[in-house]
């Protein structure tokens, strides 16, 4: 009996005091953390109901209630096996585009198998037997559909299903129709480079000329192989010439493409098109090649002339802000643009000849995404996502297109994002802070009423008690010129302020970017809370330079990636070592790609300060690395060699003292495994120990063939022996 009574005290003790330990495959095999949510959306025409994926099928709900009320799509009962990867509707929502056996290219590129699916006769057929396509769209009228395949520009009439060749030069590492080349892919975020006229009557597309551009080789270790393969692809480095870019439209009737007048200047961007309320008139977003000049054009589709109607200039760079809140109004008389020309991102009002009519919202924070106008409303109401709360958070709005009625819908403290239906008669709500793993609700927008929960995440909210992960504790920290910084800590369960422990930074800091949020994390955070259970602490530090501060704070970096950065992540981890609780011998930074290259420049130019780093696909010169990106930041290596030069880890190699972790896939086609080669080569030149580790033929993520798991158990080990 007594023996009993004493288990069931150990059991009792093991549940209020103990903690499950976390593992690496917990958190990247056995998905003991996996954060459910509702994905694949589609609001149909009637704003009664939406659509969504639903393990291969598409299923439709009622909107009023969240309930499930049919099946659309039976991927089981089609003629034809196909597992139902992504799919889209005609416009009269008659016909359903299947896409099937994606393959990735790159970040955003691939191609697939396509399907056509009558709902009315049941009949599935295949968009082209001709092979495999990329980014498949309905056209306007649901008459057609059009795609690329192999650099060239197709369509498919759907009442014969014959196709049309729309472009004919298309050559690989020459030529391209109605796609990206790999740095507009890369940088501007977008891969499908064509659209439709509202009327389907015309074609816009982009044509790259990449031929001048220069070639990166990448070898490819595939197993099995006696010799590898050498895959070339454009790549242009910073300084380099990029691929000549042109704007046609391509008339269906006519069968004639016109070639848009973009200008005498060739060496620029044209990061953005689309076709305005008026389907004569194609909008183009024109860009400098330094980023620090942007013009909004209106072409005539007719002649291909245009004219700018909107010309914003900036002394450091206009930013894009990887947004599309450039909205033609229905009234075919205005548009909503965003600016940051007032210090914060923010959205204004112009007429359709570029005139200025009002600044709609304004104050010391930032608009981070526009949601969209309900123009039916009576005062214009317009649904956005701001930082006004906080720079750490992100609330729902509104406001009318006057600039007034300012409402603020997400009352929860943390970060709220929203998919509005088509009508902005409902949304559905993704919402989570720093204890609350995500929750997806239904809501209607009058009187912003909840309809239902569609998601609560109760598994993962008992993995959370189960493993007692340990909260974020949020603070300011001073940079190395005073300003303040955000951060947080995540402590041990048992944390005792009288002892003293390591403790292991993590950041990006990169320009623009967070990592210090009021909300739930991703694996990245799983593994924080499994060192945490090992006896470190685990600090996140966003430094000068990175977002939801407004321009002065994010652009002050400009010319000078990694100076202020690096300067503000040494003095942060100063103040961490003054802490009592903290071993100041023992402070240790990893971070990846951008934050590899800090962690690099970090334990280099922070030699007395840092005892390990961990770098993972870094950064090691910005001259290895592409035009948009780097030349946004810091302008072109013939124009500041100084910016390229002074910050980067392989001029620094000789201030190494503390543990260097070096991590690198081959197969990197972003920042290439050329960064590693040259951080390595200087080291040994400097006479330098240090660590290494690659990826075989894996790509900038780490991720396949068993990667990712392989990674992070060996950043554990180091850190375990290391720190």
């Amino acid at each position: 009996m007594k023996r009993k009574l004493l288990f069931f005290i150990m059991l009792v003790s093991g549940f209020a005091f103990g903690q499950k330990q976390i593992s690496i495959d917990d958190i990247y095999g056995k998905g003991s953390f996996y954060q459910k949510g509702v994905y694949g959306i589609n609001w149909m025409n009637d704003g009664r109901f939406y659509s969504a994926n639903q393990k291969g099928d598409i299923v439709k709900f009622d909107v009023t209630t969240g309930e499930q009320v049919a099946t659309i799509v039976k991927a089981s009962e089609l003629s034809e096996s196909i597992r139902i990867q992504s799919y889209s509707f005609s416009s009269d929502e008659k016909k359903v585009l299947l896409m099937t056996k994606r393959e990735g290219i790159y970040r955003r590129s691939y191609k697939a198998e396509y399907y056509v699916y009558d709902l009315g006769s049941k009949k599935l057929q295949k968009l082209s037997a001709n092979g495999a396509q990329s980014y498949a769209t309905f056209s306007p009228d649901a008459t057609k559909v059009a795609f690329a395949r192999e650099n060239n520009l197709f369509y498919v009439n759907l009442s014969d299903m014959s196709e049309t060749q729309v472009t004919t030069d298309g050559k690989w590492n020459h030529i391209i129709n109605g796609s990206t080349d790999w740095v507009y892919e890369e940088e501007f975020s977008f891969a499908k480079a064509f659209e439709w006229s509202g009327d389907g009557k015309n074609l816009a597309y982009f044509k790259f000329d990449e031929s001048a551009v220069k070639e990166y080789n990448m070898q490819r270790w595939e197993q099995g192989k006696l010799y590898p393969d050498d895959y070339k692809f454009k790549y242009p480095k910073a300084g380099e010439g990029n691929a000549t870019v042109a704007i046609l439209i391509y008339n269906l009737s006519a069968k004639k493409n016109t070639k848009v007048d973009i200008g005498s200047e060739k060496d620029i961007y044209i990061p953005r098109i689309n076709w305005t309320q008026d389907n004569n008139i194609l909008s183009v977003r024109r860009m400098s090649r330094l980023q620090n000049e942007m013009d909004i054009l209106h072409v005539d589709a007719k002649t291909g002339q245009s004219k700018v109607v909107l010309n914003e200039k900036s002394d450091t760079y206009v930013d894009l802000d990887y947004c599309d809140d450039l909205t033609y109004l229905n009234d075919g008389k205005h548009f909503i643009h965003s600016s940051e020309k007032d210090g914060f991102k923010h959205l204004y009002l112009y007429t359709v000849e570029g005139k200025l009519v009002r600044q709609i919202t304004k104050g010391n924070w930032e608009v981070t995404r526009f949601i969209g106008i309900n123009e039916q409303s009576k005062r214009k109401t317009l649904y956005y996502i701001s930082t006004e709360n906080s720079s750490m958070e992100r609330d729902f709005y509104s406001i009318s297109l006057d600039g007034s009625k300012k409402t603020r819908h997400s009352m929860e403290d943390g970060n709220t994002s929203v998919n509005m239906s088509r009508d902005f008669k409902y949304y559905i709500k993704n919402y989570s802070n720093a204890t609350t793993p995500r929750m997806v609700s239904l809501h209607a927008t009058k009187k912003h009423s909840k309809i239902k929960d569609l998601e609560t995440n109760e598994g993962l909210k008992g993995a959370i008690k189960e493993y007692n992960l340990q909260p974020k504790t949020f603070m300011t920290i001073k940079g190395a010129d005073g300003t303040d910084l955000n951060a947080y800590m995540i402590k041990p369960a048992d944390f005792d302020s009288k002892k003293k422990y390591p403790v292991l930074i993590y950041q990006y800091s990169g320009p623009g970017s967070q990592n210090v949020f009021n909300a739930w994390g991703g694996s990245n955070y799983y593994w924080h809370q499994m060192l945490t259970q090992k006896g470190y602490i685990v600090a996140v530090i966003d430094p000068r330079g990175t977002g939801g501060k407004g321009e002065k704070f994010k652009k002050m970096t400009y010319k000078q990636l990694g100076r202020l950065e690096v300067e503000d992540q040494i003095a942060s981890a100063k103040y961490l070592g003054s802490l009592d609780y903290v071993d100041a011998s023992r402070i240790g930074i990893w971070g990846w790609s951008f934050g590899g290259y800090m962690s690099s420049l970090a334990i280099l130019e922070g030699a007395d300060v840092f005892k390990t780093a961990i770098a993972v696909a870094p950064v090691t010169t910005w001259r290895y690395y592409d035009t948009i990106y780097t030349e946004r930041f810091l302008q072109r290596p013939q124009d500041n060699a100084s910016g390229y030069d002074d910050n980067s880890p392989v001029k620094h190699v000789d201030k190494l003292k503390g543990n260097y972790f070096l991590i690198h896939g081959t197969g990197d086609d972003n920042v290439h495994f050329q960064n590693a080669v040259a951080m390595q080569d200087a080291l040994i030149a400097a006479g330098k120990q240090f660590d290494s580790f690659y990826y075989p033929d894996r790509a900038h993520g780490i991720y396949t063939r068993a990667a990712r798991p392989h990674l992070y158990n060996m950043m554990t080990n180091y850190i375990l022996e290391k720190l």
